[in-house]
């Protein structure tokens, strides 16, 4: 107890230790409909530039999984401006660095640059916004590295074949049961079509957020944003974001996915969860903090019932993804030691989460795990690129400059009562999948 408290006596003398106390944020939307976040932090002559997209792969036309991502690859070619590949050269030349990324919910490509930079990273991005020229060579070269990519990445890891159906066995109606990079047999036949007919239709100003993070004023950003970016014409034809929705889920799922290479058999069990929504992220937090307590390292209650009062796993977890358009979901998993079964294992990792809704939350670990996620945050800010990507990801996922700045506050009140009640409502059996990944045994 004598070091708990020392830790939060410690914590309450850093300065921004406050939740009230947020990031110097600067918000406001150009004529086109452009939204525009500026977070300022003087302390180095950096900059970090991003341009987020709201389409995911959750947003792709039903026969084209993996387009989102394609063309995420594609926005590297040639646009009127620029050559294949001078996008990045120049980056590098310029002593940075540059990447893209895609998820469910968006598509996001970043710069991170010497301030003095911003300017010219903006006059790139915002020429391929709208100005991309391909080839139908550029579609099968890239339809190519994708494959391969996919090849790398998810055929060649049984861990990760497991998830994807893991994923389509939870969402019975909803996109999120597709992976990110797209079904191989539906990759194959991308083309420039899929590809352009994508990019026409959310790859606008009026679909878009602009996220300048580092050595930079609103004013300038506003000035050089409305230069580059705000001439560029909003698509009037943008479709209204409307996901289908999953229908009640009334019956327990179970999977085997049995693979000669898996290393480490074990179980998993995914639940839908509610994400977090704008303006009710209460739910969201209690869970964010349930994760930790069951699954966060070590000291966990996972770790402790599983891996040392018994020794029935090498490994457990508990995992939640609360930044999400739509519901997500609060995953558990155990390892089990060599000589315990996956239906032990199973057993064990059941009969925990009954002790723990009759056990509740420890006190003093429940302030130890607030007072870590407080420090996360705070250290986030020294970071040009997480603090951009905390505003960008969100914004993308429905919520709004206010909800990320209340999330701190959110997290804050949680109470002890509130984790076991909303670890009560999510651990309902007949919104879970349960699968078993092991080793498939090869016969001569």
């Amino acid at each position: 107890m004598i070091r708990l408290t020392a830790l939060a006596a410690f914590f309450s003398l850093l300065p921004g230790f406050l939740a009230a106390d947020n990031e110097a944020v600067t918000a406001f939307e150009l004529d086109n409909g452009m939204q525009v976040i500026v977070v300022e932090d003087h302390r180095a002559p950096v900059v970090q530039h991003m341009v987020w997209y709201r389409a995911g792969s959750a947003d792709e036309p039903k026969g084209s999984s993996g387009v989102a991502h394609f063309l995420e690859h594609l926005l590297f070619k040639a646009t009127d401006k620029l050559e294949a590949g001078e996008l990045s050269a120049t980056v590098a030349r310029n002593g940075g660095r540059d990447n893209a990324f895609t998820s469910y919910d968006y598509t996001a490509y970043f710069q991170r640059v010497a301030a003095d930079r911003l300017e010219l990273m903006m006059s790139m991005e915002s020429d391929r916004m709208r100005n991309i020229r391909l080839t139908e060579d550029n579609i099968r070269t890239e339809r190519d590295v994708i494959i391969e990519e996919r090849n790398q990445r998810t055929e060649n890891n049984p861990s990760a074949l497991f998830g994807e159906q893991m994923s389509a066995a939870q969402y019975l109606n909803h996109r999120y049961g597709v992976p990110i990079i797209g079904w191989m047999h539906e990759m194959r036949t991308l083309d420039m079509q899929d590809a352009l007919s994508f990019y026409e239709t959310y790859y606008a100003p009026n679909n878009a957020i602009l996220v300048v993070s580092g050595d930079v004023t609103p004013e300038d950003v506003r000035r050089l944003a409305e230069k580059y970016y705000g001439v560029i014409p909003a698509n009037p034809d943008l479709p209204e974001r409307i996901r289908t929705k999953e229908p009640p889920q009334t019956a327990e799922r179970r999977l085997i996915f049995r693979d000669a290479r898996v290393a480490q058999p074990y179980v998993r069990r995914s639940y839908l969860a509610p994400e977090r929504d704008p303006g009710d992220q209460k739910a969201a937090a209690a869970l964010t903090i349930l994760a930790e307590i069951l699954g966060g390292g070590t000291t966990s209650y996972l770790a402790n019932a599983l891996q040392f009062d018994e020794p029935i796993a090498t490994y457990s977890g508990a995992f939640y993804r609360g930044v999400s358009l739509d519901d997500t979901t609060f995953t558990i998993l155990a390892v089990p030691r060599s000589g315990i079964s996956l239906q032990e294992a199973e057993d064990a990792m059941d009969a925990a989460l009954v002790d723990f809704l009759v056990d509740g939350v420890d006190a003093e670990q429940l302030e130890r795990i607030k007072l870590q996620i407080r420090a996360d945050q705070i250290y986030a800010r020294d970071d040009v690129d997480r603090i951009a990507n905390r505003y960008g990801q969100a914004l993308a996922s429905g919520l709004t400059v206010e909800d990320v700045q209340a999330w701190p506050d959110v997290l804050e009140a949680v109470t002890a009562e509130d984790i076991v009640q909303v670890a009560r409502d999510v651990f309902d059996i007949r919104a879970s999948v349960t699968g078993w990944l092991m080793r498939e045994e090869v016969t001569q």
